[in-house]
């Protein structure tokens, strides 16, 4: 077939095709102001398919090198992009990890497209854009109702921890860990602490943290 081997039309349309994946997939991101967004999932998807296209041209023309080559330093490599994504907060939030996982997957599709192989390169950009987008609102249900929660909690010298404890467990709720936050961290005249408590029972999480923050001295508290 024409369109699988390296001629000015298969260039054309690999590229095309790698612009407009890269293009959904970056939008999807960019819609929800994640570090990386259109442009950056662009230039990936494009850089892979030109990658595989050079790699795929110097086999043909040159009858020499490993055809699949190039794209296995594709595949190691972008990982540099996804470290840049993910970021850990002072309170030991881990943020990116989707949109890294994402980048690595373009890369991938970029490659498909690159090599010629447009059926599994456009059928995985589509499956990847319904996970980024759809699957994302079931994951967050999920969370907001797992029996499993971990909390940041600032409490006024009015409240020590262990009155805060026991006031938690009568809401039928277990501690499971308690960590103490550096002073630096919060205001003078509150403590702070992370929290991970246990429900025996799935229990939708704004719900605690309304109870939570209706407690006397409980001065800030949100979910991690």
């Amino acid at each position: 077939m024409v369109l699988r081997e390296v001629t000015y039309l298969a260039i054309v349309c690999r590229i095309v095709v790698a612009v407009l994946l890269g293009g959904i997939l970056g939008l999807e991101r960019g819609l929800k102001n994640r570090p990386a967004g259109l442009r950056t999932y662009m230039l990936v998807c494009v850089g892979s398919c030109l990658i595989m296209l050079t790699n795929q041209y110097v086999n043909q023309v040159f009858q020499t090198g490993d055809p699949v080559r190039m794209g296995a330093q594709v595949v190691s490599g972008i990982g540099f992009l996804g470290a840049g994504t993910i970021v850990v907060t002072r309170r030991n939030q881990i943020k990116g990890l989707t949109t890294a996982a994402g980048l690595w997957a373009a890369a991938a599709v970029g490659l498909a497209i690159g090599v010629g192989l447009y059926e599994a390169g456009i059928l995985c950009g589509v499956v990847i854009f319904f996970v980024l987008s759809l699957v994302h609102r079931w994951d967050n249900q999920m969370r907001n109702t797992s029996r499993v929660l971990e909390i940041y909690v600032e409490l006024n010298k009015t409240l020590n921890l262990g009155d805060f404890m026991r006031k938690v467990r009568e809401m039928g709720l277990d501690i499971d860990d308690v960590r103490t936050e550096p002073e630096s961290s919060y205001e003078e005249g509150k403590h702070a602490y992370i929290m991970v408590l246990k429900s025996k029972v799935k229990r939708n999480h704004e719900q605690l943290f309304e109870s939570i923050r209706a407690l006397d001295g409980v001065a800030y508290v949100e979910g991690l």
